[in-house]
This record gives C-alpha cells, structure tokens and sequence, in this order.
C-alpha cells in the first residue's frame, strides 16, 4: 500500500435538470413544476437531492481518504438549489462551498463549481459569455462558461466549468458552436498563459463532444493540454449513453504543468469514470446505462443520466 494522504480527488458530474420546482416567468422551466410536463413535484425534488448528495459524497476512487476536493457540476436552476444539495445529510458534514451565476440559457441551466474549503480558496470567480448565433442569426442563449482563479493546498490553479451548446438540432449542423466554445476558452487560456508560461489550468465540463471532436482537438492542438479521459471512451462504455451509443461527452483535461513533480505541486495520477453499481440501472434493456431521473416524459426515480467523471492528483510534499 501507498501513501494517499496526499491524494485529491477532482470530478465533473452533469445533475440532469436539477430544477427546483418553482415556475420562474424568465426561463423556460415550466415542464419542472407540479403542474408542468414533468409533473416535477417537491417529494421528487427531495428524493432526487436525497440521491445526488450520496453520489457526491463517494466520488473518486474506493480508496479515496476524503471527498472530492473540487467539483464542477451543470445542469443546476440556480442557487437555492446547490445549496439544499450541500445542506442534505449526505453532505452537510462536509465543509463545501461552492460558486454559481445565473447563466442566459433559456432554459435557467448553469454550471458551478463545488469545492472544498479546507482544500481550496477562491481567488476570483467570473463568467465568461459564450456568444454564438443560430443559422437564422439570433444568438443561441446557452450556458456561459465559469472561470474560478484560486488556491488547490496552496498552489494557484485555474479552473473552468463548461456545459457547451447542445446537439440537439443535429451533430453535425451544431459542431460549429462547440468549436466557438473551444476558441472562447483558449482566449482566456492565453491571456492566463502569457503572465504564467507554467500556470495550472484545468478544463472540465459536460462539453457535448467526444474527446474525438473537432472542438476539443481544437483545444488540445495548442499543445497547452493533456486529455486523461481520452482513452475512457469504448463502444462498451463512456459517460453517457443515448440509443445503445456510449459518449464521454464529460472530461476533464488539464495543462502539461501537472506532470511536473516539483515540491508543493499537484502532479496527475489517474482518470476514471464514476460509475458504481447504484448509479447504474440493474437490469432490463438499459442495465448498465446511467440510472437517470427521467426517460422523456416517465419518471425513473434514479440519480442522472450522466456518470460522473474524476482525475486524482496527488500533492507533491517537500
């Protein structure tokens, strides 16, 4: 056995429509209301916070001595709702906290970033518009992308939450807003890695494209990154499934600075899929496939239909 006293856990995981179940007149969050398409009710809201908190609470590996360090997470409506998650039993014990701005997404759906204050401090926080037009010319009101400046065990560390436009309207017909996306996250990379040649950067998020993409090889051709999921991704597993496909839209990829091993640094060990037995549907047609809370309009009950994703670092001691 090693020493993983010094070992930290960093981890994505998209929460499926975690909507609270009050009818904002802003967004398009009718289907997520009692009387809406989801009939979406507080006992399920409940039971669905109930069952995020206990996937929160064991992400990482089985070994891992303490929860997740750092935490990026999408799909959530708004503040409230992260923090009925941190108040829940299952996390309540943690000292979590956690970053969120309101986003345009027309649906109300942002990311944020949950992290552990022992572990890290937050420097700055700031969202960065992500500004790309439909075919028709109007603007695609999607997630803006969430950048964080602060502190891992000491060691400053640059890190952003991405939930990149859809492929809903075709994979194909939408990959030019992705690549927009990769481009709008390099602009800041750069401006971060002209002060810091050797700045800590980290890049996760639900980017809804394989590590194959044009929009993520549109990142990692600077030669600024390495992609630990890239080999995560098989026909028999990945993150998500849709129709009997896997994809591992949900990666983290980090700067070539954590393969340094310098004292009082992060150095990477690992990247893995989170993918325990209760996250998983047991059996019949899709057993094996994430255990979501909704199938379209029928109400499953399970956590998301997204598996969570992790990289460990371990903390490079004198």
């Amino acid at each position: 056995m090693y020493d993983q006293s010094n070992l930290y856990t960093v981890a994505f995981y998209n929460l499926e429509n975690y909507f609270d179940t009050t009818n904002d007149a802003y967004v398009l969050d009718d289907d997520f209301t009692p009387k809406g398409f989801k009939k979406w009710d507080e006992k399920r809201f409940v039971y669905k916070t109930r069952k995020l908190a206990k996937a929160i609470s064991k992400i990482g590996p089985d070994d891992a001595k303490r929860p997740a360090s750092l935490m990026g997470i999408a799909e959530v409506e708004n503040n409230g709702v992260i923090e009925k998650l941190l108040a829940s039993k299952k996390l309540r014990d943690i000292p979590y906290d956690y970053v969120h701005f309101d986003s345009p997404d027309e649906r109300g759906i942002d990311t944020g970033l949950i992290y552990h204050k022992e572990h890290f401090e937050v420097t700055s926080a700031e969202t960065i518009a992500l500004l790309v037009e439909n075919t028709n010319g109007d603007r695609d009101l999607t997630r803006d992308i969430l950048y964080v400046h602060g502190k891992l065990n000491g060691e400053a560390v640059h890190v952003f939450v991405n939930h990149w436009p859809s492929r809903r309207d075709g994979a194909d017909e939408t990959a030019y807003k992705r690549i927009v996306a990769a481009k709008t996250v390099l602009s800041k990379v750069e401006s971060i890695v002209n002060e810091n040649t050797g700045a800590n950067i980290v890049i996760m998020g639900d980017f809804n494209d394989d590590p194959t993409s044009e929009s993520i090889k549109t990142m990692m051709q600077t030669g600024l990154f390495i992609n630990p999921m890239e080999k995560l991704l098989s026909p028999n597993g990945g993150s998500a499934n849709y129709k009997g496909e896997w994809s591992l839209f949900d990666q983290i990829i980090l700067s070539h600075s954590f393969l340094n091993f310098e004292p009082n640094t992060h150095s990477f060990k690992k990247a893995s899929v989170f993918k325990p037995k209760f996250l998983r549907e047991w059996k019949g047609k899709y057993k094996g496939n994430p255990y979501r809370t909704y199938a379209g309009k029928k109400y499953i009950g399970g956590y998301s239909d997204h598996f969570p994703v992790y990289v460990r670092l371990k903390f490079n001691l004198k």
